[in-house]
């Protein structure tokens, strides 16, 4: 289960690396491939509403039940990952906008989008410096069945289906030269 959200964790990076290099393309004052933003940001929230909020709610239950001296750390966590979705559904309304040839002040869409990036790898980097560690440290096999659980019915399928749906993503994440997480 560890390793799974590891993977998903880098998953979440790769994604967050791609709308960064077109950040960097957008604050250069060039035009980035918004469609590929658009999928980006579709991705992210269907993975959001698909798997993470249901997976962080189980954490958080999970540690109140056996450490409770964590649970207010995790559920700070998941207060602050429910606010990474109200800011990418406002970039996913501007994309929109752009897509639809309407004016939007390019500098606060560039600005908008800087602080979700830092907003969410601020969020990913507590995962890994604090979330993981205590999983790995104070959760057995018996422990981590219940976060197997609270995994949505045929998550393979759709993990599948996300990468049908979006193939031009699946394509720059092959040829995008992915930092390491750390």
């Amino acid at each position: 289960m560890i390793k799974q959200l590891s993977l998903d964790h880098a998953n979440m990076a790769r994604m967050l690396h791609v709308l960064d290099l077109k950040y960097r393309v957008l604050r250069q004052g060039e035009r980035p491939n918004f469609h590929l933003m658009r999928e980006v940001v579709d991705y992210i929230l269907s993975y959001m509403e698909d798997f993470a909020v249901s997976l962080e709610q189980g954490f958080v239950e999970q540690l109140k039940q056996y450490v409770p001296e964590h649970a207010e750390v995790a559920e700070q966590m998941l207060a602050d990952y429910q606010k990474l979705r109200p800011r990418l559904e406002a970039l996913s309304d501007d994309i929109d906008m752009v897509l639809m040839d309407h004016v939007l002040p390019m500098d606060r869409f560039a600005e908008d989008l800087k602080q979700y990036l830092e907003a969410h790898r601020e969020y990913l980097r507590q995962e890994r410096e604090e979330l993981f560690p205590l999983l790995e440290n104070r959760f057995d096999a018996k422990g981590t069945d219940f976060f197997k659980q609270t995994m949505p019915n045929n998550a393979d399928r759709k993990i599948e289906h996300l990468k049908e749906a979006y193939p031009e993503l699946y394509a720059e994440l092959e040829q995008a030269d992915v930092p390491p997480l750390g």
